[in-house]
């Protein structure tokens, strides 16, 4: 097993946590904040917007199950890189597109992998996602984990995680774990 782990903000936690947890390889994600000096902040000092940290999941994955290339491929697929500061309704930095890399061999592919989704054309926009070393990343508080799972009822997670979850699955069924 060659574990590795990658840490990635695309808007919403519980967005990106709900479609990695289906990914095969990937061995847990843990919904968190980076990206900010301001240490064990809080989910109500976050989404105030003055600390600076990004809602992110740190993914644990075994890279001889799935790379780091596939793993950003779902990332671009189930947010949009193009909008700064925002994706659907949640606006401000903490809901930015960043990949926080885990080494150089992460920070090479990922410059790879936007090089080429850009000249692919895909989205009439530039892309928008930063890329920055690894930051201390903090837990998010634990009723924030798994969230989908434990709520997937409840509003947003149908009208805004189960969209998503709906187009990974249909454009990356051959990565998921069942």
């Amino acid at each position: 097993m060659a574990i590795e782990t990658t840490t990635l903000g695309g808007g919403c936690f519980w967005c990106l946590e709900a479609a990695f947890q289906e990914v095969r390889g990937v061995h847990s994600v843990v919904s968190g904040y980076a990206g900010a000096a301001r240490p064990d902040p809080t989910y109500q000092q976050v989404c105030s917007g003055a600390t600076g940290h990004a809602e992110v999941v740190q993914i644990t994955f075994d890279n001889d199950q799935i790379d780091f290339e596939t793993l950003l491929e779902v990332f671009f697929t189930i947010h949009d890189p193009t909008t700064l500061n925002r994706q659907g309704a949640d606006a401000g930095t903490q809901y930015r597109s960043v990949i926080f890399y885990h080494g150089e061999a992460q920070r090479l592919t990922a410059e790879r992998v936007m090089a080429r989704l850009s000249d692919a054309g895909i989205w009439s926009d530039p892309i928008v996602t930063q890329l920055e070393p690894v930051p201390t990343f903090y837990p998010a508080e634990s009723y924030h984990q798994d969230y989908f799972r434990r709520n997937s009822a409840q509003g947003y997670c149908s009208v805004v995680i189960s969209p998503k979850l709906a187009k990974l699955r249909s454009k990356h069924a051959d990565l998921l774990t069942s």
